[in-house]
């Protein structure tokens, strides 16, 4: 729980930070969710993760001379059993164009994962640390009274990661990148200052099976199921 505290600490400061005056809206919000990860030939294994996200918009979109909205925001994943599930950290930076009721746009973010280390027949292997560029297209729905109601669908493929050493004494080497993706969904209501939403996350990292992939164990494909509310400031 400490831990959690520590990293919520972190991302409210980053947010701090990037707020300069002149921004016009904000939000926070926290997410609890099942994760369900499989790597390479091993077992599916589900586990609890704690999301913690918050976005502010630096210039607010005018459509009248076509300029899109600005923003800047972070992410933090937190699983209760990091043996298994990995911990991420994301900071972004995006443009939304606004068109009627949709907002269309995309982000160019920082994404650093921990995978979890690997436990075949009794011998842990640990995974190298993953630092990714992603550049996803958001696309946003507002509807119903008052639009208050909202879909937003996200996906982008994965770019050749870099790679940092997790500092074991016994490690796989890195492997050979080949491709992958991801692609998220969210459904949402606005309650006031508040709201609340539902997500669904599906992912996959493809990796060369070579003797640097040795039984596919850097190979992930994750689904990501949570639920969360947040406030608008």
């Amino acid at each position: 729980m400490k831990f959690c505290k520590t990293q919520a600490v972190r991302v409210c400061a980053f947010l701090l930070a990037a707020v300069p005056a002149y921004c016009q809206r904000g939000t926070f919000g926290i997410d609890v969710g099942q994760s369900s990860d499989k790597f390479g030939s091993l077992s599916s294994v589900s586990g609890l993760v704690v999301g913690i996200d918050g976005q502010v918009t630096v210039f607010n979109p005018n459509p009248k001379n076509g300029r899109p909205g600005i923003l800047v925001g972070g992410e933090v994943r937190l699983p209760t059993d990091t043996q298994n599930h990995s911990k991420e950290y994301a900071i972004f930076g995006g443009v939304r164009f606004p068109i009627h009721d949709f907002s269309i746009g995309f982000d160019a973010q920082a994404r650093k994962i921990y995978l979890p280390p690997a436990n075949v027949d009794n011998q842990i292997f640990v995974r190298d640390k993953l630092l990714f560029l992603e550049i996803p297209l958001v696309v946003k729905y507002k509807f119903g009274s008052d639009k208050r109601a909202f879909v937003e669908a996200q996906g982008a493929p994965e770019f050749t990661p870099h790679f940092r050493e997790a500092g074991a004494l016994l490690q796989l080497p890195n492997p050979n990148w080949d491709y992958g993706y991801f692609v998220r969904g969210t459904v949402g209501y606005v309650l006031g200052r508040w709201y609340v939403k539902a997500s669904y996350e599906n992912r996959y990292f493809k990796f060369d099976q070579n003797q640097n992939n040795p039984n596919g164990l850097y190979n992930w494909h994750s689904n990501l199921i949570s639920g969360g509310v947040g406030v608008a400031f």
